[in-house]
């Protein structure tokens, strides 16, 4: 799984400057992350080339330059903005930038949490959208989360639809204690992707962000794209469904995603409805896929669908018996990890994790 690792490398700060370390501490304490100090490049090299991000202070810019390799991830931050020759000193540090304070706190605070979640890898973010009302969608996502999660990936479930009843209780975390959307619905800027873990319902493996079950709460697309970033960094794989109306928090969220799974039942209507649906979702996002549901009352197939929308067709899965019965109980499809939801789903991760650079399973 996609976790931080026990004693992961810190941030270095490299400053004998008493008032300017103070503020570069006061806002690493304020990203909550804990860094490495040095006052010199003597004390610095040890740490120099392992930690993910270097600030070093103007005051000692010139000796670090020096005496210190270049690596890349070295900011040099300064005071004093009446003093231009700060640049030349990032140059021959290999500065990546050069900032002053107070002017970039925001900024450094965001750097210093960034480089505190870096794992190096990207996760995977799938959005699932039906075709047509009813297509299956939701129950879709749960399944690819569910075996996502059963291949013992970090996987977090992301429900962007508020008038979907709630993807939780297709996982049976309804009673689960954890924030719903209502609670993040004014959320702006830079979330913490451990504190989104710690804050979510966990159910079968994964963690869940779904809707509660009072009044509807329109998302801002600031909020979805806080949440969605979050939850990519802190994971291995971000399964989101999604709602089949194309407003301005789908499309903040469909431009996170690494691929979008548009579910098309086998029908010619259905097919119909899916080319609309299909038209607005390659006007956002490059990477649309189709997963057919079948069975085709007219043997309707993958060839004719695909050629119809000018969509690959990456899975098919067949209705399964009594699967209304068992999502009443709060049990999820793909538990098992046997039949065609199933075998779908793992035919859509084996495709998706071939072609990216993210996990080993």
């Amino acid at each position: 799984m996609n976790e931080p690792a026990q004693g992961a490398a810190r941030s270095l700060v490299l400053t004998a400057e008493e008032a300017l370390l103070d503020e570069l501490l006061r806002l690493a304490a304020a990203a909550g992350v804990e860094v490495d100090v040095a006052p010199d490049p003597v004390a610095a090299r040890p740490r120099w080339q392992a930690a993910p991000l270097v600030v070093v202070g103007d005051d000692q810019a010139e000796s670090a330059a020096g005496q210190l390799g270049r690596r890349p991830q070295v900011i040099l931050v300064g005071l004093d903005r009446a003093d231009v020759s700060i640049w030349r000193r990032g140059v021959a540090l290999g500065a990546e930038q050069v900032v002053y304070l107070p002017d970039v706190e925001h900024w450094l605070v965001e750097r210093f949490a960034d480089a505190a979640e870096e794992t190096g890898r990207d996760a995977l973010v799938v959005g699932v959208m039906g075709g047509r009302g009813g297509a299956g969608a939701s129950v879709l996502a749960v399944a690819l989360a569910v075996t996502s999660a059963r291949r013992g990936l970090g996987t977090t479930l992301i429900d962007l639809d508020p008038l979907g009843g709630g993807i939780d209780l297709l996982l049976g975390a309804e009673d689960c204690p954890g924030l719903r959307w209502p609670d993040f619905a004014d959320t702006r800027g830079r979330l913490a992707s451990a504190a989104l873990r710690d804050a979510l319902p966990e159910r079968h493996g994964l963690t869940v962000l779904s809707w509660g079950r009072g009044h509807v709460v329109t998302i801002p697309p600031p909020a979805v794209r806080a949440v969605v970033s979050a939850a990519r960094r802190g994971g291995d794989a971000v399964v989101l469904d999604m709602p089949r109306r194309l407003d301005a928090a789908t499309e903040e969220a469909l431009e996170l995603c690494t691929c979008t799974l548009l579910v098309v039942p086998a029908e010619v209507r259905a097919v119909a409805a899916a080319a609309r649906v299909a038209l607005g979702l390659t006007a956002v996002t490059a990477d649309v896929r189709v997963v057919l549901r079948g069975p085709s009352p007219s043997g309707l197939g993958a060839v004719e669908v695909s050629d119809a929308l000018g969509l690959p067709v990456v899975a098919e899965m067949d209705s399964e018996t009594h699967l209304d019965d068992r999502l009443d109980r709060g049990e999820p499809p793909a538990q098992t990890g046997r039949g065609t939801i199933a075998a779908a789903c793992d035919e859509v991760l084996d495709d998706l994790v071939s072609a990216t650079r993210v996990w080993a399973a």
